[in-house]
C-alpha cells in the first residue's frame, strides 16, 4: 500500500515526515514556502497517521520501507529528505539503508539515541475520548484538557478529529496499534547505520530532546552533520519559530 501525500509546487523534490500523532497536512505554511523557492514538497502520512493506511505492524524499518515504495510510486530520485520527531527518526534510517535515494537529509529535533516512553498522558487522554457522547471539536478539547494542559500540544493532537460520517466525530490515527507500538518510536538507530552526505540537525533552545551529549551520537552517524540551533523554540520549532526555521534550511541547501 501506498502512503498518503498532499504534493504542493514543482521542481527539486523534497519530501517531509511528521512527527508521533502527527500528520503532512502540519507542514502546510512552511511547505508553501519550500515551493516557491522550485522544490516539489511531498507532504507525506506515515502508516496508522494521517490518511495512510492502517496497519497491526509498526516500526521504523516498516516506516523506511513504506517510504522507498512511495519514492518508486512517484519516480522520486535525489530526494531532499526532512524528519520532525518520529519523523527524523524514519528519515535517519531512511538515509542510511537507501542513501542513492537522498541528497540531503534534514533532522528536525531528534537524536539517534533511544528515548525512554514518554507519552502516557497523550496516549490516555486521547484513548478517554468517548466519541459517542463528544460531538464538537470545543467539546473533545474540553475532554482531552484533563490530560493535556498545554493549549498547544492540545490543538496539534486534534488535527486528527474528523468527521467519520454525519454526527460522527473520530480520530485518524490509529490508536490502538500506536499505543500497543508507543516504545518502538523512541528506538535507537540501528548502530551501525550511517549517511556519508550533508545532514543537518535542527534543535528548539528550549527542547531537551537534542542536547550537548547527543553532538558524540549525531556525528558519528553522521560523519557529515552540522548542529543548528533555532532560538525561542521548543520541540515544535518549525511551528513556534518557523521564520528561523525557514532559514536555517534554506541555507543548509543553497
Amino acid at each position: 500500500m501506498i502512503l498518503h501525500s498532499n504534493i504542493i509546487g514543482q521542481g527539486k523534490p523534497f519530501v517531509i515526515l511528521h512527527g508521533f500523532l502527527g500528520m503532512g497536512d502540519n507542514w502546510k505554511t512552511l511547505a508553501k514556502q519550500f515551493s516557491e523557492v522550485n522544490y516539489q514538497v511531498h507532504l507525506v502520512d506515515q502508516r496508522n497517521h494521517g490518511r495512510s493506511f492502517h496497519s497491526e505492524d509498526f516500526d521504523y524499518e516498516l516506516m523506511a520501507e513504506d517510504l522507498k515504495a512511495y519514492c518508486k510510486q512517484h519516480s522520486l530520485n535525489d530526494i531532499v529528505l526532512l524528519g520532525h520527531s518520529m519523523g527524523g527518526k524514519t528519515a535517519m534510517l531512511f538515509a542510511a539503508l537507501f542513501p542513492e535515494l537522498v541528497s540531503k537529509l534534514i533532522v528536525a529535533d531528534i537524536s539517534p539515541r533511544y528515548y525512554p516512553i514518554h507519552h502516557d498522558a497523550i496516549l490516555e487522554g486521547l484513548s478517554s475520548l468517548d466519541f459517542s457522547e463528544i460531538k464538537s471539536r470545543g467539546a473533545a478539547d474540553k475532554a482531552l484538557s484533563n490530560y493535556v494542559r498545554d493549549t498547544g500540544t492540545r490543538l496539534f493532537l486534534l488535527k486528527n478529529l474528523h468527521w467519520v460520517e454525519k454526527g460522527q466525530l473520530g480520530l485518524r490515527i490509529n490508536l490502538p496499534v500506536l499505543k500497543d507500538n508507543v516504545s518502538e518510536v523512541g528506538e535507537a538507530l540501528p548502530i551501525h547505520a550511517t549517511f556519508d552526505k550533508d545532514t543537518l540537525f535542527l534543535r528548539g533552545d528550549k527542547s531537551e530532546y537534542i542536547g550537548e551529549q547527543d553532538e558524540a551520537i549525531i556525528h558519528r552517524h553522521f560523519p557529515n552533520s552540522e548542529i543548528v540551533t533555532i532560538s525561542n523554540a521548543g520541540h515544535w520549532l518549525h511551528a513556534e519559530n518557523p521564520e528561523d526555521f525557514y532559514d536555517a534550511v534554506i541555507n543548509f541547501l543553497y
